[in-house]
């Protein structure tokens, strides 16, 4: 069986152990005692695991739920000792008969991550430091692009009620025709109710928000128009780096270049202002896509 687990966040453990048995049974014994059955192997998996066949590239199942179990190949049958076939004219028969073997199959595992909120934006534009800031997650984080390698799940606290927010690493302009780290996880992002663009206001390359901005949403829309068309909010990142008297201007001047009507939070990852009503406004939005569904 395939089971699924939901503190798991990755396939990397089969990347090392490709194949999984399952022990064999015990055999009878003399004095008519009966053999034994082994246990069934559960090989733990993410939620969001597809299970591929790889003879027919038939689907087998999807794990969505934890604890959920599927069953891939089936164990043998155990064989019947000579004690089977006692009768009334032959009480010591030498007849037996074997069992049969268990069944085998290569599959290939497919990860799609199941989170509410999706992060998206620049490589250094800050996802990592604010999922560490508003989540239990501990992903990497220094002052360098690329720091995000796989994606990162954390579970986010709203008041007495939560949800699971996933990091992928930074896109780049060209991300959907394979430039970069980000494209091969977009596909993460498929299944969360909102996405969460964090914009760094203040780039530390000299690079300009407004071009960064418009770059991450055509290279979501180019990968994926259903994507594209998800509910998202904009989380204005790294305020605390503009003085204080400049603030308003610089987000407004901002939302104006960029055209964007929608909801906007100004945040600090780092200090963590901010991230409380972002926190809230999250998760009014993943309501609101329940109610709708």
């Amino acid at each position: 069986y395939f089971q699924g687990q939901e503190g798991l966040n990755t396939l990397s453990e089969f990347r090392y152990n490709r194949l999984y048995r399952a022990k064999n049974g015990m055999p009878g014994m003399g004095r008519d005692r009966r053999g034994k059955s082994a246990d069934d192997l559960y090989v733990e998996v993410p939620l969001g695991t597809k299970i591929i066949d790889l003879s027919t590239d038939e689907v087998i199942g999807e794990i969505t739920l934890h604890e959920q179990n599927l069953l891939v190949a089936r164990g043998g049958f155990h064989g019947l000792g000579n004690a089977r076939f006692k009768s009334s004219v032959n009480r010591a028969p030498r007849q037996t008969s074997p069992g049969t073997p268990g069944e085998s199959r290569e599959v290939a595992l497919e990860l799609n991550i199941m989170a509410d909120v999706g992060l998206l934006g620049m490589p250094n534009a800050g996802k990592s430091s604010l999922i560490r800031q508003i989540s239990g997650a501990r992903p990497k984080v220094a002052d360098y692009p690329f720091t995000t390698l796989h994606p990162s799940l954390g579970v986010v606290k709203a008041g007495s009620n939560h949800f699971v927010m996933a990091d992928i690493p930074g896109l780049l302009e060209k991300a959907s025709e394979g430039v970069g780290l980000g494209f091969e996880f977009l596909k993460h992002l498929s299944r969360a109710r909102a996405l969460l663009h964090v914009v760094d206001i203040l780039p530390s390359d000299g690079s300009d928000p407004v071009k960064n901005y418009l770059t991450i949403e055509s290279e979501l829309k180019k990968f994926d128009d259903e994507l594209f068309k998800k509910s998202r909010i904009i989380a204005i990142n790294k305020i605390d780096l503009i003085e204080e008297n400049e603030r308003d201007k610089v987000i407004k001047d901002f939302l104006k270049k960029t055209k964007y009507k929608g909801i906007a939070f100004n945040i600090s990852a780092l200090n963590g202002s901010g991230c409380k009503s972002l926190i809230f406004g999250l998760y009014d939005l993943i309501e609101q896509k329940n109610e709708e569904e």
